[in-house]
């Protein structure tokens, strides 16, 4: 038997809240050997992330660890370590790649000088020389045009190139573990298969251990050597990955693998107006890059001559690579960006000259909800204020008990308890957070909503249900979406018409069924093969 780079035995997390307290973790305990990978898979909120972080001593101040909890790093006792101690551990022998990468960095610094930061406290080198090797880094990962990407801002990238940067800061002192929390969450299925294998050749050339915490079965199978099954804070079931895919014991673990997005969208009424549509839209963004006596500045063009229609009760799919354009299309639609040049039409009123406060009575008809839950949700607000503020400021409920029982009601509707009104957002998981974003949007009782990548921080048994919510709320509320996402398997379960995005260019539109079982473009092609054939590991 290999001997174990870390021992996690009898890990116990509660959180003291104001609704009493919460046993997030009962007993876990797991193990992982240099050159290994172990998934860690189950429902959010089934205590994967936050046992991963008591192994990192990074829990919320209102958290208590259990008496007896033992984590053994490289034959040492960590678990008793002082803050100095396991700061020369963090991000230098243990490091960590966050689920939510926009709120993991900072964003009035640079990317690059926040890479080459944690190669200067762990490495002592200049900062020229640090910031070349974050150059390389980035290209490492995949980030298009390093040397310009090293001085952008965190909110000038899409999801997915943020969640890049997270994977070079994580790797950048060669780590011998490396805690992976849902590292391809919000990569496209192309670029997340390159991920996975860049993580799979530095592990090899490290001989570095991978916990991988995830909900996606198909990268599980791909990737991981022994496989965890965690629901409501324990482990219900562990074993070699083959063993546990080729014979499941647990009913849950049953379930999660015959778990997946089903079904069709129900037919689109052939009368159906549209409700939403542009036409030639153009939008192109200026970036600046090199040294302080030689300013370069290059045009990323971001949507590219782009019309398109969703009509009543339709869902219409935004698919393509991180960094394609999709969001940038999105924001557009919805006026929270301002294109270049094109035509936007809401219910047939031209709205793309619109003032802000023009368009005030019209946001509650037109929602969104955004790709990253935690960042959009105000973290000193509790549920019932964050849902309630769009109430109140556009005067739906004539008192604070009709909007309390209007918030209760969003949350039902997305599967959430109504004692969930009086906790905050860090105090949920990611997926029950994304729950409350769309809870948010539903409470206005709008016409159109944006979607952007809604489905990505859940497991795939939420995501069915997820799924299910917004069919039935379409068919009640003969709802229109713009639907952005790089799960494929959900687009062709939702959505009526899809449109597939390269460098902002269309490159294919139609059906979905069409689009996806007969692709014309060797892009799209590629998308599909990443998407739904499974390579086993």
């Amino acid at each position: 038997m290999t001997e174990p780079l870390l021992k996690v035995e009898n890990v116990v997390v509660d959180f003291k809240t104001a609704t009493g307290r919460v046993h997030a973790v009962r007993g876990v305990s797991y193990e992982v050997a240099r050159g290994e990978t172990l998934a860690v898979v189950g429902e959010s909120g089934s205590g994967k992330s936050v046992t991963a972080r008591a192994i990192m001593s990074m829990l919320a101040e209102n958290a208590s660890v259990g008496a007896d909890t033992k984590i053994t790093f490289d034959g040492e006792d960590i678990s008793e370590f002082s803050e100095a101690k396991m700061q020369r551990i963090r991000g230098n022998r243990i490091s960590m790649i966050f689920q939510e990468p926009l709120t993991s960095l900072n964003p009035i610094y640079r990317v690059g000088d926040q890479v080459a930061e944690i190669i200067q406290v762990h490495r002592p080198m200049s900062k020229k020389d640090a910031l070349a090797e974050v150059v390389q880094l980035f290209r490492e990962v995949q980030l298009p045009d390093p040397e310009a990407r090293v001085n952008q801002y965190p909110h000038e990238m899409s999801g997915g190139q943020r969640q890049r940067v997270m994977i070079a800061m994580a790797l950048a002192n060669k780590p011998d573990l490396l805690i992976a929390d849902e590292p391809t969450t919000a990569l496209d299925v192309t670029v997340q298969a390159e991920i996975l294998s860049l993580l799979k050749a530095l592990q090899k050339s490290h001989n570095m251990a991978v916990i991988l915490i995830t909900h996606d079965l198909t990268v599980v199978e791909k990737t991981s050597d022994h496989v965890v099954v965690m629901r409501y804070g324990e482990v219900v079931e562990r074993g070699t990955t083959a063993d546990v895919f080729a014979n499941p014991q647990h009913p849950y673990t049953k379930h999660l693998l015959a778990s997946e997005p089903k079904g069709l969208p129900e037919p689109l009424n052939p009368n159906a107006t549209p409700i939403m549509q542009a036409d030639n839209m153009r939008i192109a963004f200026r970036i600046a890059h090199g040294s302080l006596f030689s300013r370069k500045s290059t045009d990323i063009v971001a949507v590219n001559d782009i019309s398109l229609c969703v009509r009543r009760g339709e869902t219409l799919g935004i698919v393509g690579e991180s960094g394609s354009g999709k969001t940038t299309l999105g924001m557009a639609m919805i006026r929270l960006l301002d294109a270049n040049a094109g035509t936007i039409e809401f219910n047939g009123q031209r709205i793309e000259h619109l003032t802000r406060k023009e368009m005030r009575p019209l946001r509650p008809r037109i929602q969104v909800v955004f790709q990253d839950p935690f960042s959009s949700l105000n973290p000193r607000m509790i549920v019932q204020q964050i849902i309630e503020e769009g109430l109140i400021v556009n005067g739906i409920g004539a008192n604070s008990a009709e909007r309390k029982e209007l918030v209760a009601k969003a949350l039902e509707e997305v599967q959430m308890p109504r004692d969930a009104m009086q906790r905050f957002p860090h105090e949920f998981s990611g997926g029950q957070r994304q729950r409350l974003a769309i809870a948010r949007a539903l409470a206005l009782n709008p016409d159109f909503i944006l979607l952007d990548e809604p489905t990505s921080a859940l497991d795939l048994s939420i995501q069915a249900q997820i799924i299910e919510l917004l069919r039935d709320l379409r068919a009640k509320h003969d709802l229109s979406y713009m639907f952005i996402s790089h799960d494929l398997k959900v687009v062709k379960a939702l959505c009526h018409n899809v449109i597939v995005m390269q460098n902002g260019n269309v490159i294919e539109a139609g059906p979905t069924s069409e689009v996806l079982e007969n692709p014309k473009s060797s892009y799209t092609q590629r998308l599909v093969d990443a998407a739904f054939n499974v390579v086993a590991a």
